[in-house]
């Protein structure tokens, strides 16, 4: 397999890891775009000692770490700061967190991605545990047809501290809810019982509030290409527990520091 053919097959995933780090596809890719800048320049960046999709990581973890990037910036005429200087950074914890939940990397290999070693992985790990379990608990609106789906994803959230203010399986049922309980957090089907559609709910519901929403499905491709919301993750069926977790977290983490950015009101 060519070295553009690997790039290729794990490109996908680097985004979705990206866009979990900073919180909008547009920013995630500004520095997945750097790191393909730096590979073409120097194909010897590529470390594949735990394979290419660690190496690829790997290399983008460089790049992260020291390359400061806006959606309207020209990376290749950027500086190599020592720090970058962003106003929603995402701590070591986190990175190390998404690495093992999300992505799905065992310890060693997380430990070369990030240039630690495996114990310092787990104390990471645990860190990030700890900080995201504090004042993220929040009422939870699921959007799923499937019976049994929705009652593995009603269980896993209420075991996060979560509390689930009602299962919709159909567009009118999500707005029905939402109207007696604004969710702190949305977990959406795209494809719904009725024919009806989750990303059209959604899209309704953030006319009149701002929620963070994780889209829960076997149909990403219509996520991509539709209307897609903001701030949303997206995570594919079949599903891994941890999955959810990892992303219904940082979900809930980029709302809270969006928050807190917003300049308070001067009292006159």
């Amino acid at each position: 397999m060519s070295r553009s053919q690997v790039v290729a097959e794990h490109l996908p995933l680097l985004r979705r890891y990206a866009r979990a780090l900073t919180g909008s596809q547009a920013s995630g890719d500004a520095y997945v775009g750097a790191m393909l800048e730096a590979l073409l320049q120097d194909p010897a960046l590529l470390d594949e000692r735990h394979g290419p999709r660690a190496g690829l990581f790997r290399l983008f973890t460089q790049i992260w770490n020291s390359v400061a990037l806006n959606d309207d910036t020209d990376v290749t005429t950027l500086p190599m700061p020592t720090e970058r200087r962003l106003s929603a950074i995402t701590p070591l914890p986190r990175q190390a967190f998404l690495l093992l939940s999300l992505e799905g990397f065992s310890e060693e290999e997380v430990a070369f991605v990030l240039q630690v070693d495996v114990v310092e992985v787990r104390q990471l790990v645990d860190t990030a545990g700890r900080e995201m379990a504090e004042d993220i608990a929040t009422d939870v609106l699921i959007i799923e047809d499937e019976t049994f789906i929705a009652m593995d994803i009603e269980s896993l959230v209420k075991g996060l501290g979560h509390n689930v203010i009602g299962v919709a399986r159909t567009h009118a049922d999500a707005i029905a809810l939402a109207k007696t309980k604004k969710p702190g957090l949305i977990l959406a089907d795209i494809q719904l019982a009725d024919g009806s559609s989750g990303l059209d709910a959604v899209n309704e519901l953030l006319r009149t509030f701002e929620v963070p929403v994780v889209f829960i499905t076997a149909y990403p491709e219509r996520f991509l290409t539709g209307e897609r919301p903001e701030p949303a993750f997206l995570i594919s069926k079949p599903f891994q527990p941890a999955m959810v977790s990892a992303v219904a977290s940082q979900a809930l983490f980029f709302q809270r520091n969006s928050r807190n950015r917003k300049p308070s009101a001067v009292a006159s």
